[in-house]
């Protein structure tokens, strides 16, 4: 199982431009249109080059975002935990 931890949380208009593909490609898969407005977590995967998009306005609870990591075969560190939880 890898680990996740908390690279940003970031407006979509201030995104850093190395995320976009991932937001892109997430926001595809959720059939979203992403605003400038939307709030989005970024977690690092802990022994890959790969991130995890989160779009904090599609969870109600931190349980929601641990299942979902959970199929990705990824767990939530506790302090990115601590912090996702404050922003939902």
């Amino acid at each position: 199982m890898f680990v996740a931890t908390l690279g940003g949380i970031f407006r979509f208009r201030d995104l850093p431009a190395e995320y976009g593909p991932y937001v892109q490609f997430k926001a595809t898969i959720e059939k979203r249109e992403i605003k400038d407005d939307d709030e989005i977590a970024i977690l690092d995967i802990a022994g890959t080059d790969s991130h995890h998009v989160l779009f904090l306005d599609s969870y109600e609870d931190i349980g929601q975002i641990r299942n979902e990591l959970k199929e990705a075969d990824a767990k939530v560190n506790h302090t990115t935990l601590k912090i996702l939880e404050g922003h939902l």
